[in-house]
Order: structure tokens, then sequence, then C-alpha cells
């Protein structure tokens, strides 16, 4: 079996930049082949992206992107926009979709739109939207975050969500686990962190 990412990956816009939150077990069929895997990629300065299903296969995306905003930065001076890296991903997932096991989220924060977030599922669609869920663990936490998100969350407020959110997820879903890595991207710069899977807001530790 191929080594898959089967995971919980999240991402919500705020005004001001985008918090982005994945667990970080890595599975090959019923066997962990990593519990400390980093499933949250930088594209750019302040872009970011979240990857699940195929391991080998979102790597390779990420580091076509990283090359492609990174030439695309110096040909026109300017600092890429978000939506650029997710369409890049999009078209790359999309014209090889046969071969890809790869969902994917990007996020992050430009000059021209601020903090946004774009979903990237199976097959190469690519949806806009005020957050996003994916990989095997979303399926459990759709109705905690329907309930909870709200409209203009502030940054503190998007990071508690996420950590919650995907913290349940790792408690029902046998392919997520591990840690929690978060990153915060504004045009300040880029927060990363971790919280260890003894202290997490929902699960064993807290039972």
């Amino acid at each position: 079996n191929e080594l898959s990412t089967g995971t919980t990956i999240m991402a919500i816009a705020f005004p001001g930049g985008a918090v982005l939150c994945a667990d970080s077990r890595v599975s090959t069929g019923s066997y962990v082949a990593n519990r400390a895997s980093d499933k949250i990629a930088q594209l750019h300065d302040h872009i970011w992206c979240c990857r699940s299903g195929s391991a080998a296969d979102t790597q390779a995306l990420t580091d076509y992107v990283r090359h492609y905003l990174a030439q695309l930065a110096v040909e026109t001076g300017r600092v890429p926009e978000v939506k650029v890296a997710a369409h890049l991903m999009r078209r790359l997932c999309y014209e090889n979709k046969d071969n890809l096991m790869a969902g994917v989220i990007v996020g992050g924060w430009d000059p021209v739109s601020g903090g946004s977030v774009y979903n990237i599922p199976l097959g190469g669609a690519c949806i806009p939207m005020p957050f996003a869920i994916g990989g095997s663990g979303s399926t459990f936490i759709y109705g905690l975050v329907d309930s909870e998100y709200k409209e203009a969350m502030s940054k503190e407020e998007a990071l508690l969500l996420c950590k919650k959110a995907v913290s349940h997820a790792m408690a029902r879903d046998g392919s997520s686990g591990g840690i929690i890595r978060t990153v915060v991207a504004t045009e300040e710069g880029n927060a990363r962190d971790h919280v260890l899977g003894n202290n997490l807001p929902y699960g064993p530790a807290g039972w």
C-alpha cells in the first residue's frame, strides 16, 4: 500500500489572513508509518497548503506549485495571490486526475484579497470558501464546524475552532492522529505552532 496522509485538514479565512490546521498521522493500510508528519506546506511567503491523500502525490504537487510561484514572483516583481496558487494547484490536479490521489486546501494572505481559502478536492475542482475541511476525518466534524463557524471570526477564534474540530476528528477517525500542527498566515508573517497529543482540546487526555 502506498503511504497515505489519511488525514484531517482544515483552514479558516479571517479578515487579516488565514489559519491552517492538520493532524500528523501518515498510514499505509492499517499501519501508522509516521506519527509526526508535517502536512502543512509553504508555497510562497504568505501562502500555504494542507495536504491529504497520497503523500507522494501531494508532495510532488506542492513542489511544482512552489517552483511556479517563485518563478512568477521574479517575472512580475509582485507578490503572488493566493488565488493564483490555488488555480495552479487545481490545474495540476485536474489535468492529472486519473493518476493522482490528492485533496488540497490552499490558504493564506495577499495584498489584493487579504485572507482567503480555496478547497481543491479529488478531481481538481477549485472552490473559494470561508472555511474548508478535508481528509478522512472531515466527515466527523462537518456538523460541529457548521454550528460553530461564524463570519468575520478573529484570528484567535479561528485558531481555537480549528484546534477543537481537528481534535474531535482525531478522536473518531482511525486514520487521523498524532499532534495538531497549525499555521497562521498574515501580512506580518507566519506563526507556526503545534499541540501535543496530551494537550488536545478533546480526546483521550481530556475524557
